[in-house]
């Protein structure tokens, strides 16, 4: 009785983590006027968490400190669009009440929207009992967005295309993180539009070192192509990567994604919480959040 209640509560819980970007090329544009990538995507144990439990239709609750952000949506939010697509593709009535715990910031370079889309494919897929494997839900992952199938993966993944390559990027180390967002939302698309210049070769490498303060060195040689039209949009993204760079024990500070998040790499997460003390301090209207990289099943 015991391991199946544990089953059960296991299917009506999922976490949707932070997605970061340690470097992000953009190597081309296709004839649709979509970008090629190629980044090196991990997780952080710093994310949202999504509950559900059986119903007759959807609906979706919110709670959360980012969880106002939110509140416009209504209809189009990320997770019951994914919660749609999923029955449709199942051919099933089933229902579910969802309740999204919002902690990520939104618009904010780090897949909160995805991630949690992701944790509603899987936690659905479960509570519903559907037999989908794992070619099935990456397909419906890539229609809800490029970051979506990374975000199903969950663990270190190299990406290519527009998103929908992926290739594990086995044995990435673990290390300590401090996220840090200005409060400052920033749209993916239009920092596509400001981005100028020649495209970027892909940063590829091997073997993956197996101690961070070796990962951060060779990441140091590689960049995120969205950092400067960022900037040139929200200037504010050029005082948090100042301002994590100076922080005691940082190895490496970059932003992720399209932003307006930044990140810092530390050897562990005390070092990352010890940052997140001095950073909270000096700049209390940010949002800041330290954590640990890692695998996320």
């Amino acid at each position: 009785m015991r391991a199946q209640r544990s089953k059960f509560d296991e299917r009506r819980k999922a976490f949707a983590p932070a997605k970061v970007n340690l470097y992000l090329h953009v190597t081309g544009r296709r004839a649709d006027g979509y970008h090629t990538l190629d980044s090196l995507v991990v997780f952080a144990d710093i994310g949202d968490r999504l509950a559900a439990t059986p119903a007759d239709g959807l609906s979706l609750t919110l709670s959360g400190p980012e969880a106002p952000g939110l509140a416009g949506l209504g209809e189009d939010n990320l997770v019951l669009r994914a919660a749609r697509r999923l029955a449709a593709s199942g051919g099933i009535a089933a229902g579910a009440t969802l309740h999204l715990e919002k902690r990520l910031p939104i618009a904010a370079g780090l897949g909160g929207g995805s991630s949690d889309a992701a944790a509603a494919l899987r936690l659905l897929a479960a509570l519903w009992q559907l037999p989908l494997d794992e070619p099935a839900l990456a397909a419906l992952a890539a229609e809800l967005g490029a970051d979506v199938p990374a975000c199903l993966w969950g663990r270190p993944v190299w990406v290519g295309g527009v998103g929908e390559r992926l290739e594990p990027a086995a044995g990435a180390p673990e290390a300590g993180i401090l996220l840090a967002n200005p409060r400052r939302e920033l749209a993916t698309r239009a920092v596509f539009a400001a981005r100028r210049g020649r495209f970027n070769a892909a940063g590829r490498f091997a073997p993956m070192p197996t101690d961070i303060g070796a990962l951060a060195r060779l990441l140091a040689d590689r960049c995120n192509d969205l950092t400067e039209p960022a900037i040139a949009l929200v200037p504010d993204i050029a005082l948090v990567l100042s301002a994590l760079e100076r922080l005691p024990g940082a190895l490496l500070a970059r932003m992720s994604g399209s932003g307006a998040s930044c990140f810092a790499l530390f050897p562990d997460r005390a070092a990352a919480e010890r940052a997140e003390a001095v950073l909270a301090a000096s700049r209390p209207q940010w949002w800041c959040a330290a954590g640990t990289l890692a695998a996320i099943n």
